[in-house]
């Protein structure tokens, strides 16, 4: 547990610290596919760059470090952290500009078991999906998560979670 919180204070610190401006935060909540409760703490930092910039939007990106709390039964309680690049196509507007989001990142599991389902690793792969709406240097938006080990393991159940996150400048 320990060795988990140390983690994450580090991978926070290294999102922090690899952006050329002040790192964004990040508050999210939500549920996994069986009902566990999912609270996440991350920081982003802008890629710094755009591309296919045009009248209907633009592709750009940032690095995604966070720590997850899964508060399950005493028994299925789990921590993680995670880290990812993540693509966004920002749609054009004045005031408000929606966004689709893509990523595939690594996460690190402070124990293999989330509810039942069984990861096999605590190293985990994180694929996630998201759309939202910027404005004024903050964002709300729903992203549905996916983690697994990709067949390292034989034991590859995975688990999903589906929140809701609010990103603000810091």
């Amino acid at each position: 547990m320990k060795l988990i919180s140390l983690a994450a204070a580090a991978a926070l610190s290294l999102g922090m610290s690899l952006s050329a401006h002040a790192a964004d935060v990040t508050v999210a909540i939500g549920q996994t596919g069986e009902s566990t409760m999912v609270y996440r703490l991350g920081t982003q930092f802008d890629f710094g760059t755009s591309w296919l910039q045009s009248d209907v939007g633009r592709l750009t990106g940032y690095w995604d470090a966070g720590y997850t709390y899964w508060d399950g039964d005493s028994s299925s309680s789990n921590h993680s952290i995670s880290f990812s690049p993540v693509f966004v196509y920002e749609f054009a507007g004045e005031n408000v500009r929606p966004y689709i989001e893509a990523g595939v990142g690594v996460a690190l599991f402070a124990n293999t078991e989330v509810e039942n389902n069984k990861l096999g690793t605590a190293f985990q792969f994180e694929d996630r999906l998201g759309v939202g709406l910027r404005f004024a240097d903050q964002e709300v938006g729903i992203r549905a998560v996916h983690y697994s080990n990709a067949g390292i393991s034989s034991t590859n159940d995975g688990v999903e979670a589906y929140t809701i996150h609010y990103r603000f400048a810091f």
